[in-house]
């Protein structure tokens, strides 16, 4: 049995806690914020996220992180933009040499980093280990089937994870491409934003079919050019997580794609989803980015003109289809 400390009370950290709970560890899930953990304590259910699926009695909610101290394993599970914030504070909090497994898909705003760099930086002295793949709370919390995977430079630490928090119904594999296994993670939600715009717009299948496939191109594009393997996103943190955030109304960067298609600018997508939607400053990054490395991206370049130009999302649609005529099949993947 694990003493596992959660930083993050949202739909992922809460379903994680459940399940870790049921795995038979001492889980203690955190949040900063009083009126969430006082909600919780109230009902033992996350009624905005998780309507109907009960908290463990076993799983401890606090706004206090002294569990961090003593614990075996912490996981944070908060919005991208949070994860500097929280980690700076875990490093007052957490011993020496404890793997910290971070679940948030995005990069840091401003510095443009990965976020596995953002925690390295805070927390020099704990392994990380990022974990990502198709993996919606709505269905983790309830035991559907799901399998992702868990990164990091320390094997260690991967197999730690893998080992502690593995079931009948999660399933972990270990990658050794932390650089892929992130950029898939964080890229992905760009092109469900994209094929959320397509749905909205009332196109087709094929349509959604080919926007998939190109996307995924271009995600290992980036990668391959910032380092990541190949082979990485043609794997569960890739492809998997493309699928699944792509087709699923769980995912709430297609629900905010769906409604920038039907009309509303993207600053009233997201006030409608209520929710954070890490696919809209991932565009922004993703397309400085691209920048910086000389990769071609264009649905990436459409949809920083639709989110941030006023582009209006079918010329979008025109310019991608009116591009000049090119090879499917690219010798180099960093090239056009």
């Amino acid at each position: 049995m694990a003493k596992i400390t959660i930083a993050g009370s949202g739909g992922f950290g809460t379903a994680l806690a459940i399940m870790a709970a049921q795995n038979g560890h001492r889980v203690t899930l955190w949040s900063a914020f009083q009126p969430e953990i006082d909600a919780l304590l109230a009902t033992r259910e996350h009624k905005k996220l998780l309507p109907g699926v009960k908290i463990p009695d076993s799983v401890e909610l606090t706004t206090a992180l002294d569990s961090a101290a003593s614990a075996d394993l912490v996981v944070v599970a908060v919005p991208s933009s949070a994860v500097r914030p929280v980690a700076r504070t875990l490093a007052g909090a957490i011993g020496s040499g404890i793997p910290v497994a971070s679940v948030a898909k995005g990069f840091e705003g401003g510095s443009l980093k990965r976020l596995s760099e953002v925690y390295e930086e805070e927390l020099p002295h704990n392994p990380i280990v990022v974990m990502s793949g198709p993996s919606h709370a709505e269905e983790v919390a309830v035991g559907i089937p799901t399998t992702i995977v868990a990164a990091s430079k320390s094997k260690a630490a991967a197999e730690f994870v893998q080992d502690t928090l593995m079931n009948d119904r999660l399933r972990i594999y270990l990658n050794g491409d932390l650089i892929g296994v992130e950029l898939g993670g964080a890229l992905k939600n760009v092109i469900a934003l994209a094929a959320g715009i397509c749905d909205g717009l009332g196109l087709g299948d094929n349509t959604k079919a080919a926007l998939m496939t190109r996307g995924l191109t271009e995600m290992a594009r980036l990668g391959t050019a910032m380092g990541a393997q190949r082979e990485t996103f043609a794997g569960l943190s890739g492809v998997g997580d493309l699928i699944v955030t792509c087709t699923s109304m769980h995912s709430r960067n297609r629900r905010a794609g769906i409604l920038i298609g039907q009309g509303r600018t993207a600053e009233q997508a997201i006030e409608e989803v209520g929710m954070t939607v890490e696919g809209y400053n991932a565009t922004r990054i993703a397309w400085q980015l691209s920048r910086r490395y000389g990769v071609n991206m264009p649905i990436v370049e459409q949809m920083y003109g639709v989110l941030f130009e006023g582009h209006a999302a079918r010329e979008g649609v025109s310019s991608l289809m009116t591009r000049p005529r090119g090879h499917e099949i690219e010798s180099v993947w960093v090239s056009d």
